[in-house]
């Protein structure tokens, strides 16, 4: 399992989704380029301490991850149709999440194996990715009994 980031927006949420990745045992793949500088201080205080255990991978553009993109390719959008306690997750899994001002290109979103979305009640547009991703992940996880033991 793993989690994508296409060319984040805010240091801050890419710094608590490396976080996330450190502390369930799950990698991070990072599609350039960045909205920021990826050394950015918010990106380095979200993430705190857990950054050098983390295992973070970055991609210079979407060609390059795509080339190296093993497993299936599930897409977190607003726009999906299935929720994402419906969706059966595998172990291979790589749970890709758009930038936070304009989601992912028509390219990307064509090349995704699935589509899911976190149902959220009416007239709301959309949550923080970063939680999105938490909570995505933490089903993710569960499914496929790959949290890790403590």
């Amino acid at each position: 399992m793993r989690l994508a980031l296409f060319q984040p927006d805010i240091a801050a949420n890419v710094g608590t989704i490396i976080r996330l990745g450190a502390c369930v045992g799950v990698s991070v793949d990072i599609i350039e380029p960045c909205g920021f500088p990826f050394g950015d201080a918010s990106l380095k205080r979200a993430g705190l301490d857990y950054l050098p255990r983390a295992s973070v991978t970055r991609h210079a553009s979407w060609d390059t991850f795509r080339g190296k993109l093993q497993g299936r390719l599930i897409l977190a959008t607003t726009k999906a149709a299935e929720p994402y306690t419906a969706h059966r997750f595998e172990s291979a899994d790589t749970i890709l999440f758009g930038r936070e001002s304009a989601g992912v290109t028509d390219e990307v979103a064509a090349a995704a194996d699935a589509k899911v979305r976190v149902p959220m009640v009416e007239g709301m547009r959309s949550l923080n990715v970063a939680v999105t991703a938490g909570i995505i992940l933490g089903e993710a996880l569960r499914q496929t009994g790959a949290f890790p033991c403590r």
